[in-house]
């Protein structure tokens, strides 16, 4: 079976992320993948909704720890970038299932989302300060946005998971529901967004979403530059080895990548 599935009902485009026994984790091909099914979706006037969802237990535990140290994103037109300019272009409702563990990108993707139903196993978290790195997707700019600052600094600088209450409480999910009804709830809110005219609906999203486009897209700019840095330091290096080797990293030997950059 494919890392991606993607079929129609209808008008509606379901997106399953399919690699249950890797708790879905995302490699550098399924980036890709995503980001082609959402620009073909924009541009298919028979698509006016996409579900997203995952396989077996999780939405997604984020990047594939072993495909990303072989394909780091660069600055410039990463899978993960194209994949950051398809959701924040994308015009039609974008609506997510998520049960499980839904980590790092699983998490920030989820901002670009116009309806995010959480069932009560979600466990979200944003995990980059324990790798040496930074957000990314432009949560360094959403998140604050919708959570206020000092909730938002708890969330990146500590790094520590959170349940799908508090992320409802913090603007990151619409509603929490029993896992029992997730899909059936998401599907029952992607076939009403279906019936409702198109061209006033994608431009509702337009309206609502365009003055934040052109921020949350010089965010993403400067996130992906950092990260590109970042996950080249020795702070990363540290925590990638430290993760394949199944012990606690040691940062006090490693120096800031500023004093290394000599910023």
């Amino acid at each position: 079976m494919p890392d991606i599935v993607a079929e129609r009902s209808g008008s509606i485009l379901r997106i399953q992320l399919n690699r249950p026994a890797k708790k879905n984790a995302l490699t550098s091909s399924m980036y890709g993948t995503i980001a082609d099914l959402l620009d073909g979706a924009a541009k298919d006037d028979r698509t006016r909704v996409v579900l997203w969802h995952g396989a077996g237990d999780s939405f997604t535990a984020g990047n594939d720890l072993e495909d990303f140290v072989k394909n780091p994103p660069g600055p410039g037109g990463s899978p993960q970038a194209r994949l950051n300019d398809a959701l924040i272009t994308f015009t039609k409702p974008l609506v997510a299932a998520v049960h499980g563990a839904a980590i790092g990108s699983g998490t920030t993707m989820l901002m670009y989302c116009d309806f995010v139903y959480a069932g009560e196993s979600a466990r979200f978290q944003l995990p980059f300060i324990n790798l040496g790195l930074v957000p990314e997707f432009g949560s360094s700019f959403l998140l604050p946005l919708r959570a206020g600052y000092l909730r938002a600094a708890e969330l990146v600088l500590l790094g520590k998971p959170f349940d799908a209450s508090q992320a409802a409480t913090l603007g990151l999910v619409t509603r929490v529901v029993s896992d029992q009804t997730l899909l059936t709830t998401a599907n029952e809110v992607a076939q009403s967004l279906a019936e409702k005219p198109a061209g006033a609906l994608q431009a509702c999203k337009r309206l609502m979403t365009g003055a934040l486009r052109e921020r949350v897209q010089q965010a993403a700019r400067v996130e992906a530059e950092e990260f590109a840095a970042r996950v080249r330091s020795a702070e990363a290096r540290e925590a990638f080895t430290a993760f394949l080797e199944k012990r606690r990293p040691d940062f006090t030997r490693t120096q800031p990548a500023e004093a290394i950059h000599g910023g």
